[in-house]
């Protein structure tokens, strides 16, 4: 019998990437999305247009704060899984227009929690970031540390969506596990993502904005490693509490002792310094991109870098795509979607 997987945000980035993935693994697809304008929609019909040319896809075009507008067709389908990665995205956009973050972030994923309680599905997995280790400096990090410094808003709701997550966990024994993403990038990105945002610039001949005057380090994580990660760990569902008798704890394993409940970190394991990952923008664009050196913005954190130990003994894999492929597979996509 095919397996029905529920994915909000299906015409974002990674919802659309992790789409493809479980419809070729066989799975049944419904995806959620509002398609916010928040960046170029027609990017995000044309993931979703792709989506839908599998019979196995369905699409839900509905906001995840509309309850009553969500509840009937999701409990028509019957998801055996939920992955719920909808959210008002951007670290700096949440400065701006901080409510959006609040009803999105935090009413949106108490609205999918009720959704997996009613439905009792097998797994609910929910998108966190790495953004929740705040100013945290002790690298890399470990999803066991404390996480009590979130430096935005954005960083706040989602570790807000990790408490609730826990708290659902221990009270209707629902298995939650939370991803913690590290700097995901790849085709089909965002457009207010920084490799999006220098590509542009540079095949238009503009200068890029490089903050901190450089002195950053991200841990670039590419999305098609990212979406594998995230498959396999569709079935590493937390074990119940009162099924641990004869049950041996990872090495470093977050599992909850009151509840069903996991937070794990998705990265490339590896600090990359800014500058080099815009040298390598400019190896695959071919030129020399200006760059207009800036002070730290408001919110950012300098690096960032992931301890993914707990992945690899889960599910016996980690991301390993390094950044002169996947930045050149970005710039390839690029091209070929604008025509230039």
């Amino acid at each position: 019998m095919m397996r029905k997987i529920l994915i909000t945000g299906s015409a974002g980035f990674i919802g659309f990437h992790l789409a493809q993935l479980m419809l070729r693994e066989g799975w049944q697809v419904l995806g959620v999305d509002c398609l916010t304008d928040y960046y170029d929609v027609n990017l995000k019909k044309r993931r979703h247009a792709m989506l839908a040319q599998n019979e196995g896809f369905a699409s839900l075009e509905v906001d995840i704060r509309e309850f009553d507008a969500l509840e009937g067709p999701v409990t028509d389908f019957a998801p055996d899984v939920i992955v719920h990665l909808a959210a008002q995205a951007g670290v700096r956009y949440s400065i701006e227009n901080p409510r959006a973050y609040m009803e999105t972030n935090v009413m949106g994923t108490f609205n999918i929690m009720e959704l997996a309680r009613e439905l009792k599905v097998d797994h609910l997995l929910m998108a966190s970031t790495s953004s929740v280790y705040g100013a945290n400096t002790e690298m890399p990090f470990d999803e066991t540390e404390k996480v009590d410094t979130q430096m935005t808003l954005y960083a706040a709701t989602k570790k807000a969506n990790e408490n609730m997550g826990h708290s659902y966990a221990h009270l209707w024994n629902l298995p939650v596990t939370m991803f913690r993403f590290f700097t995901v990038y790849g085709p089909w990105g965002r457009p207010d993502m920084a490799l999006f945002k220098f590509v542009k610039a540079g095949l238009n001949g503009d200068p890029i904005d490089v903050y901190n005057h450089g002195d950053m380090q991200r841990d670039f994580t590419y999305v098609v490693d990212l979406v594998r990660a995230i498959g396999l760990l569709v079935d590493a569902v937390p074990p119940q509490v009162d099924a641990r008798e004869d049950w041996t704890p990872l090495e470093g394993d977050s599992l909850s002792p009151a509840a069903p409940f996991r937070v794990i970190n998705i990265g490339n394991s590896d600090k990359v310094r800014l500058l080099d990952f815009v040298e390598e923008i400019e190896t695959a664009l071919g030129q020399k991109v200006e760059r207009n050196y800036m002070p730290m913005q408001m919110g950012d954190v300098p690096a960032t870098w992931a301890n993914c130990d707990l992945l690899r003994q889960l599910v016996g894999y980690t991301p390993e795509t390094n950044v002169h492929d996947g930045v050149q597979a970005f710039v390839d996509w690029y091209r070929d979607y604008y025509d230039v």
